[in-house]
């Protein structure tokens, strides 16, 4: 069986994400053994909702179930205008959650995406 790719996202600081790269080299340094894992911080949680909007969701959604397509395909298949789609697109590939490949087609590479949010203390 092979090992789901898996996405973390959460609220944080730019020095919890360093503390956690430390943590992980140290582990290494001593020979342990690491798995990778992906993460994507944002600094606040209104950017976390700004940037992951339910029209974003359901695109990364759609696009994971059906497959591999273009992003004029994907905006039909929505129901949306292909500029505000080809927008969504470019800014999730930014940010890491949508691949393109050679043929222009777009997919959702993450077998999960998990969000962790926690409250301040």
């Amino acid at each position: 069986m092979s090992r789901k790719l898996r996405l973390d996202i959460g609220v944080g600081t730019a020095s919890e994400s360093l503390d956690r790269f430390e943590a992980v080299w140290k582990r290494v340094e001593r020979g342990v053994r690491v798995t990778p894992q992906h993460r994507l911080s944002f600094a606040s949680l209104p950017q976390l909702v700004r940037e992951l909007s339910p029209a974003r969701w359901t695109l990364l959604e759609t696009l994971r179930a059906e497959g591999k397509m273009t992003v004029y395909a994907l905006a039909k298949y929505l129901g949306r205008h292909y500029k505000n789609v080809h927008t969504d697109v470019a800014r999730l590939t930014a940010l890491g959650l949508i691949e393109k490949d050679g043929d222009g087609k777009i997919s959702v590479p993450w077998d999960v995406i998990a969000a962790e949010l926690r409250l301040a203390a």
